[in-house]
């Protein structure tokens, strides 16, 4: 893979789709619950199309000099009446490539979302991670965030 160096971050676009399930399967919950086909499943392009017109959805990579997709998350930008109607960023879907791994990118992936956040006039910066992820945690504990409440789902 490319030099970290070069890595740029940006909103993705409906070629990047397959390269973003890619990562979104490579670990071992994503082999369970992701589908990797080509052409992507349908599915996943209606839902790649309705996060691409919301104006308060930002699907991003990391994309390298060379056009190769390292990493990708999704910001949702929620507007609130808590916190004196503070708008918050809910970073998901955080994946780094393998190659990628340990050699800073998800470090700068972060940052720059973090930052696209306060640009946006967020207030707070949340994220939640499987119980499971244990490395994933501790990354976003290095980078400052607490696990100041507990987070519940309810699969429907």
């Amino acid at each position: 893979m490319s030099d970290q160096r070069d890595l740029s971050f940006r909103r993705a676009r409906r070629d990047d789709l397959a390269a973003i399930i890619d990562l979104l399967a490579n670990d071992p919950l994503g082999r369970q619950r992701e589908v990797v086909l080509d052409p992507p499943d349908p599915a996943y392009v209606a839902a790649f199309e309705a996060i691409d017109s919301d104006p308060n959805q930002l699907l991003a990579v990391g994309a390298l000099a060379d056009g190769t997709v390292a990493g990708c998350l999704q910001i949702t930008f929620i507007p609130g009446l808590s916190h004196r109607g503070q708008w918050r960023g809910q970073i998901e879907s955080v994946r780094v490539a393998e190659a990628a791994r340990g050699r800073g990118a998800g470090r700068r992936m972060l940052e720059w979302a973090i930052a696209a956040c306060a640009e946006r006039g967020c207030g707070i910066v949340q994220l939640t991670s499987d119980k499971t992820r244990g490395d994933a945690i501790r990354f976003y504990e290095q980078l400052g965030f607490v696990a100041s409440h507990e987070g519940l789902k309810l699969k429907l």
